[in-house]
């Protein structure tokens, strides 16, 4: 079977590996570019992350739940630190 584009006979054979042909093209043009490497600090990322979101509470409940789950996250951190 074929289809009549601009007035000429193409084959749908032809028209299904362009369409492929165009879709791989488009991918690999939207993957192309400069890649940025992530910024060494020195600093980890629990650090930096605490840095981005500051916590504050707005009662002293959730102070303590906040303080809570510091205190949960440095304990595991020197667990996970002193298994490495």
């Amino acid at each position: 079977m074929s289809y009549v584009i601009f007035g000429r006979a193409i084959k749908t054979e032809y028209l299904t590996l362009g369409t492929l042909f165009a879709t791989g093209a488009a991918v690999y043009g939207s993957m192309g570019g400069k890649k940025e490497a992530p910024a060494a600090s020195g600093k980890s990322l629990t650090e930096r992350v605490k840095e981005a979101v500051p916590i504050s509470a707005g009662s002293s409940e959730e102070e303590q739940l906040m303080n809570s789950i510091k205190n949960f996250l440095a304990e595991a951190e020197k667990e996970g630190g002193a298994s490495h």
